[in-house]
Parts: C-alpha cells; sequence; structure tokens
C-alpha cells in the first residue's frame, strides 16, 4: 500500500480529546485497510510555564514519519486561551521539523481569526497573519472545518489547505433525527444562501432567507432582521457556520416566533463556539420554549457526555471519523474531493 510514510497523531493538550476520538476512528479504517501497523499515537508533552509561556517535547522518534498534529483552539474547557492554544500548537509544529518528520500536517477544527479576513477600516487582516505563522513553523497542510472564508486558503504561499464540510454529517443526523416533512431551510443572513441552498436540496425542503443591518459601533449587534420567504407553521432548519456568543442566533429566533409562527426552530451549525453567555441565552430560549434544539459538532470541545447531559437543548454529531477518512486518505495519496464535498 502506497503511503508518505508511518502515519503519526501528535495531540496537542487543548486537542486531546478531538484527537482520542479521530485516533480511535484512524485504527478502525487502518484495520479494514490492513494497516493498522502503519499508524501511531506518537508520545509528547505539552508544559505551560508559570511565566505563561509554553513548550511541546516529543519523546520518541518520529523521522521520516507523515505527522498530523490535532490542536483545538476554541476549547473552553481549560484555562488557556485562543492565543495559548496557537502557540502551543506553533510549538509542536516546530518540534515536529525539528525531529525531521517528513510531512507535517495542523488539524485545526477551527481556524483561529478566521473571521479577521478582509480590512474594512484600519486594521489588520489577522487571518493572513496565522496562516503565515503556520505555515512558517513548518506546516505543509493545514485541515479545517467550514472556514468562516475559503479565501483564506490564499493567504498560504505554499501548505496546502483542506476546507472539510460538517453538512453530511449534519444533514445525516437531520434526517434520522429530527425528519424532514414540513421543513424549512433559513439562512440567517445572506452571506450563508449558498450554505442553506445546499441543505435545503440536499434535505428536499423549503427555502428562506433573513435580511440583517447591521451596527458596526459594537461587536455582534443587529439593528434590524427581516425575513424573506415563508416559515409559517413549518419547521425551520437555521443553518450558519457558527454561532459565538449567541446574541444575533437569539435575536433571529425571537423575530421568527414573533412575527411567522413556526411550530419548531431547529438551529444548526459546524462550529459552536459559544462564547461569552451563548450557553445562558440558547438554555433561557430553550425553557421559554422558543428554540428547540441547537445542533453543532464536536469540532469544538464543551466537555463531551457532561456537557449533553446538563445542556439536553444541545445536540452534537460527530466528525471525527470523517477527520480520520480524510488523514488517511491523506497519508495514502488518496483523491479528497468527494469527501469535501
Amino acid at each position: 500500500m502506497v503511503s508518505r510514510g508511518p502515519l503519526g497523531i501528535i495531540a496537542c493538550e487543548a486537542g486531546r480529546p478531538f484527537a482520542e476520538k479521530v485516533a480511535g476512528f484512524l485504527k478502525q479504517i487502518a484495520v479494514k485497510e490492513n494497516a493498522e501497523n502503519h499508524i501511531k499515537i506518537i508520545d509528547a508533552k505539552e508544559t505551560h510555564f508559570a511565566n505563561t509561556e509554553i513548550k511541546t517535547e516529543i519523546n520518541e522518534s518520529i523521522r521520516g514519519y507523515d505527522i498530523f498534529i490535532v490542536q483545538a483552539v476554541e476549547n473552553s474547557t481549560l484555562p488557556y486561551s485562543i492565543n495559548d492554544n496557537l502557540m502551543a500548537l506553533l510549538s509542536a509544529i516546530d518540534a515536529a521539523r525539528r525531529c525531521d518528520a517528513h510531512y507535517i500536517t495542523a488539524i485545526l477544527p477551527v481556524f483561529p481569526y478566521a473571521r479577521q479576513d478582509k480590512s474594512l477600516v484600519r486594521e489588520g487582516i489577522t487571518a493572513s497573519m496565522i496562516a503565515k505563522l503556520l505555515e512558517d513553523a513548518g506546516a505543509d497542510r493545514i485541515v479545517t472545518l467550514d472556514v468562516h472564508n475559503e479565501a483564506i486558503a490564499g493567504f498560504l504561499r505554499a501548505a496546502k489547505f483542506e476546507n472539510l464540510h460538517a453538512s453530511k454529517n449534519i444533514i445525516e443526523f437531520i434526517r434520522t433525527s429530527i425528519g424532514t416533512a414540513n421543513l424549512v431551510v433559513v439562512s440567517p443572513d445572506v452571506g450563508g444562501a449558498r450554505r442553506a441552498n445546499h441543505y435545503a436540496k440536499e434535505l428536499n425542503a423549503g427555502l428562506a432567507m433573513i435580511h440583517k443591518e447591521r451596527d458596526y459601533s459594537s461587536p455582534s449587534q443587529i439593528e434590524k432582521v427581516t425575513l424573506l420567504g415563508n416559515v409559517d407553521g413549518k419547521n425551520v432548519l437555521l443553518v450558519d457556520d457558527m454561532i459565538g456568543t449567541g446574541g444575533t442566533a437569539v435575536k433571529t429566533i425571537e423575530l421568527l416566533r414573533e412575527e411567522h409562527k413556526p411550530k419548531e426552530i431547529h438551529f444548526a451549525c459546524s462550529l459552536p463556539l459559544l462564547n461569552g453567555k451563548a450557553k445562558e441565552l440558547l438554555a433561557k430560549a430553550h425553557k421559554e420554549g422558543i428554540l428547540t434544539s441547537v445542533i453543532g459538532t464536536d469540532a469544538v470541545y464543551h466537555g463531551g457526555d457532561e456537557f449533553l447531559k446538563a445542556n439536553p437543548w444541545y445536540k452534537e454529531v460527530s466528525v471525527a471519523k470523517y477527520f480520520a477518512r480524510v488523514i488517511f486518505n491523506i497519508n495514502h495519496y488518496r483523491s479528497l474531493s468527494e469527501l469535501m464535498r
């Protein structure tokens, strides 16, 4: 079996829960493909010093390995910031490069600073800087999920950029757990129209769109929301790439409830960041009966089964097997195009 060399997984501390899931599925795939001796979880240690510096040590030889480093920068269960987790990833990439890994791929389910992808006023394009930092540290490839702007791939000078899509996994969950009868897919903004159209086609559902007028004087503030389409008496599926603070999501849900009277409202997203008071806002909306559920993926770690038990409004769809198959295909020079549709 042709490959890029033995496959090694390095888990950064914040990325460990997702890395363990991916590794489990990788082993299952490897057994089916008769390549189980080809995959190894690399022994590595991440140290956080008292002055907040971070160091990664790799405790075994990885010379000639095809290394995949898994990091979850948005893991809020640990006392580390996004910047801490980013620095830990850069440290791990640099360590792997110095240990003479053959290839190095950064597995980043959430690409940090992805929303800082253009300059509207006197501001930096930080997403470009992050891409270059990862590349300069030694990453040959970056694999992420539903990045906020696909043009970010153009910020890389030589490294490859693979943007995976969680829609297949979420659509399958909708079909089996919620159902498609009387369903209308709603895009919460004009920018998400293509995504919503894809969901609507795959689910054979209706389509509507929301137009927002933003107040750019404050972050995540909306002045006015208008619905384009009909959701009266329908089951609504709002789809977006992420939920940040939850304010916009709840305001959108309130508008639909107050002015258009849908039966159920589900909000599905690839990246459930749930920053700030998002969990409290969404839990309150669920308790008041205006929100039926939030459907997110395990690309963002919130605490596993404990979080799911404590928050019945939240439904988690795993993308770990999807990432495992992508990693296996990369290692074995196989096509990714079907996996990325």
